[in-house]
């Protein structure tokens, strides 16, 4: 069998396994978030941190939930780690430098995981479980919870209006942070968490709390290994969108991914819940149909960029591609062209992050087509949440684009897109392009950041650009080729992953509680039909422009030119 046919096939497989999932899944995530009954591990959640989950939130209360919460999950996590020297289990690892302490925490709990160390040589066995891993889950379902609120301000079909003395009002309420913060935990990522890890222990993923060991005699030496919690950890990085690694080769190491059949069901985790949840949108809107034009675009975007990552890495350009059967220089030869590029795609265009190759190895162009995933957005399908309410927010600019055309008050889902809306989902989508670039082009004026470059010219500058993007676009992959472990990288990509996480929050709960104030203006002649087709191929195309467009000139500097030049 052919490389470009196996990778095909794999194709196949992957999309046939998601349509299998996408029904069942996103009808049970939406009866989750529209239940008012709770579990009775849920209710002693609830008495334990001290929340009411039957209290209606609007915006500013739901977000001052997530802020609370993710600024005590980031200090619990630096002071963990700041620790971890004097902690049981940490394997004479010493603590953690504060600068990456400080990195790692506000990677991790904005679901980004990037890695400026390496996992088996500096984190202990309470660190990565007690604290890397619990916010595996958290960030997760954080993302969730605000995509529901979004979907929610849209769903209200009456504003739930009440009578406060007899006066109509309009509360603009989106349910309650702490209840879907720990729905989102205990019946969504929690059961698919357990079932996908007893799937990747049967692969031949460890699982144990082993301590470091040494393996065979090298050159009058002998290489050192650690065990771990590694296929819990490994479900709920993929299954989560998180992507932070036990070991620093990441999904490239056989001890988190042994096979090519683990490979690819690595890549249906890392997908399935973003996908699902364009049903559960349709589902909580009342209208599938809304959720399929949501999932059209996302798929779109998905396979276009899959398919032309694979025909630039399989394309041939010399007697030493043609023997190896594409670009195979830093990819595993057990996952081949085909799965690296499947894989590679999935991660960066949603907010994963994990790797089982290295994208600095890519040709010049598929380097690009991975950066460019990201800045799209993560959207196509993008991360747990983060995905949905960013193409929700794409969706809101393109009906407004369109009302301008036709000229008229644009309209989504029965709720209108005035100038206060528009505002909101504008800065939500200038707020990462700022980070990324205004980042980037410090550290390439700066002259101590450039030391840690080992590429010069397009290629160095790709490592930059790259690496901002990463953290600003909550993805956490690496380029490679780039020392982020310095004071200046450690700071200001947490500070990039931090604003990149929370300041878009802030926009898309502001919106979600001007939704819900609206009262719901029926449909007419005039009114677009966002479930036809041509509205997906408004969507796409304005993804593409706007938010594509914006980072032309920086990927013409880097990638682009690389490849032209290769």
């Amino acid at each position: 069998m052919s490389p470009v046919l196996a990778g095909v096939l794999q194709l196949l497989a992957l999309i046939a396994a998601l349509a299998l999932a996408y029904r069942p899944l996103g009808d049970y995530m939406a009866k989750v978030y529209s239940s008012d009954k709770h579990l009775r591990v849920e209710k002693w959640i609830y008495k334990g941190i001290g929340a009411n989950p039957n209290t209606e939130m609007r915006w500013p209360a739901y977000l001052r939930g997530v802020l609370a919460f993710s600024a005590v999950s980031v200090l619990f996590l630096y002071v963990l780690q700041r620790v971890q020297g004097s902690l049981p289990g940490s394997l004479g690892f010493k603590s953690i430098d504060p600068d990456q302490a400080f990195n790692t925490a506000a990677s991790f709990v904005t679901n980004t995981n990037w890695q400026s160390y390496y996992g088996e040589q500096a984190m202990g066995h309470v660190v990565q479980t007690g604290g890397l891993a619990v916010q595996n889950f958290l960030s997760a379902s954080v993302g969730i919870a605000v995509a529901v609120a979004l979907v929610r301000g849209f769903s209200l079909p009456h504003s739930r209006l009440r009578s406060s003395g007899g006066t109509p009002i309009r509360t603009g309420e989106l349910g309650n942070f702490w209840a879907d913060l720990v729905r989102g935990t205990v019946r969504i990522l929690l059961p698919i968490s357990v079932v996908a890890a007893i799937v990747l222990v049967a692969c031949g993923a460890i699982q144990n709390f082993s301590g470091i060991h040494s393996v065979g005699q090298f050159f009058g030496g002998s290489q050192q290994w650690n065990g771990g919690a590694v296929a819990s950890q490994e479900a709920i990085k993929e299954v989560g969108t998180n992507g932070g690694g036990y070991f620093n080769a990441n999904s490239a190491h056989p001890f988190e991914n042994p096979s090519p059949f683990s490979n690819l069901f690595e890549i249906f985790l890392i997908l399935l819940i973003p996908f699902a949840l364009t049903r559960t949108f349709g589902r909580m809107v009342g209208s599938l149909k809304q959720g399929y034009a949501i999932l059209a675009t996302m798929a779109t975007i998905w396979i276009g960029f899959t398919a032309l990552m694979m025909w630039t890495e399989f394309a041939h350009h010399g007697p030493a591609f043609d023997i190896a059967g594409g670009a195979m220089e830093g990819k595993e030869t057990r996952f081949g062209v085909g799965g690296s590029s499947i894989f590679a795609v999935a991660t960066t265009l949603t907010s994963t992050g994990a790797v089982d190759s290295f994208h600095s190895s890519f040709t010049g162009l598929g380097g690009g087509i991975t950066m460019l995933g990201m800045q799209l957005g993560e959207i196509a399908p993008g991360g747990t949440g983060s995905g949905l309410y960013g193409m929700l927010i794409m969706a809101i600019i393109a009906v407004f684009i369109a009302g301008l055309m036709v000229g008229r008050t644009p309209e989504y889902l029965g709720k209108k897109i005035g100038t206060r809306e528009i505002k909101f989902a504008a800065c939500y989508i200038l707020i990462t392009p700022a980070l990324v670039l205004i980042f980037t082009a410090a550290a390439m004026a700066l002259p101590t950041p450039g030391h840690s470059m080992t590429n010069s010219g397009a290629h160095g500058f790709s490592e930059i650009l790259y690496a901002y993007t990463s953290g600003a676009n909550n993805n956490g992959s690496a380029f490679a080729g780039l020392n982020a472990d310095t004071q200046w990288f450690n700071t200001t990509i947490g500070l990039a992953m931090l604003l990149g996480r929370f300041v878009p929050m802030i926009f898309v709960l502001a919106l979600a509680g001007t939704l819900a104030e609206q009262k719901p203006v029926p449909a007419t002649a005039g009114t677009l039909r966002t479930e036809k087709p041509l509205f997906t191929g408004l969507l796409v195309g304005a993804i593409l422009i706007i938010t594509g467009l914006t980072y032309f000139p920086a990927l013409a500097l880097g990638p682009l030119a690389e490849g032209l030049a290769s």
